[in-house]
């Protein structure tokens, strides 16, 4: 997480391009592989951490062009979780890492979402990409959870590609280290190109120095003998003389 002022001065920024309206940034929650507590790996939704910068499930972001307001929404953890998980902050610590001094239980945000519907005000999002975020955003504008991507703000969309078009210096540095982690794989990969090594076993040692810098893959890893196939994630092959590894 950056500094408290990178995120005051994105969302001041944004708030200089929109005249109107509320603008709702609704964050990842985790995903069950096969039961709710056995999640695939976390990943937050891009555009609340550029604006809000916390890398936790089940919150929201809600930034008002008219009053000015900002404030983030999430339930505090309860001792059923400490015991799992220890100590933890809660959101209005969480809020304040990120210069957010309004904050709520996320049963508020229907709340003032519907009182900004009956009011008659133009509500702003982006477009979902998860099942889970159409869901809730069904549920808060009384719409059908299928319509969403339709109905996302073109307005909002054009407003935060202009922000995240120009990189800010702390984002370059990110950029730089993630380069360097690049360049680590890459490389490993090459040394251990050679007959009789399988794809998965390179592909696991790529994936492992990914998440040993505490990052992970940004997407999934593509590699295969089988390059005329775009997008390729199987890892099946065996690497044989003559054949060129993607």
């Amino acid at each position: 997480m950056f500094e408290k002022e990178v995120y005051i001065k994105r969302r001041q920024s944004l708030k200089s391009l929109m005249n109107n309206g509320i603008a709702l940034f609704v964050g990842n929650v985790e995903s069950p592989m096969n039961y709710p507590d056995n999640t695939y790996h976390w990943r937050q939704d891009s555009d609340f951490l550029y604006f809000f910068g916390i890398d936790l499930p089940g919150l929201a972001g809600l930034i008002d062009f008219n009053s000015g307001d900002e404030t983030v929404f999430g339930n505090d953890f309860t001792v059923d979780d400490i015991v799992w998980m220890g100590p933890q902050p809660t959101v209005a610590e969480l809020a304040s890492l990120a210069g957010v001094g309004l904050t709520h239980p996320m049963a508020k945000l229907a709340d003032m979402v519907h009182e900004a519907l009956d009011e008659g005000r133009e509500i702003h999002f982006l477009p979902p990409y998860r099942a889970e975020t159409k869901m809730t955003l069904g549920a808060l504008l009384r719409e059908n959870p299928c319509q969403m991507r339709t109905r996302a703000s073109e307005q909002l969309i054009r407003s935060v590609v202009s922000l995240r078009s120009i990189k800010e210096d702390v984002e370059i540095a990110e950029i730089e280290k993630a380069e360097d982690i690049t360049c680590e794989m890459q490389t490993t990969a090459m040394r251990m190109c050679k007959p009789g090594v399988t794809e998965q076993e390179i592909y696991g040692v790529l994936q492992g120095i990914a998440f040993s810098h505490g990052a992970g893959p940004s997407f999934p890893i593509i590699l295969s003998i089988n390059g005329q196939t775009l997008h390729n994630h199987v890892h099946v092959n065996v690497l044989r003389e003559g054949r060129m590894m993607v």
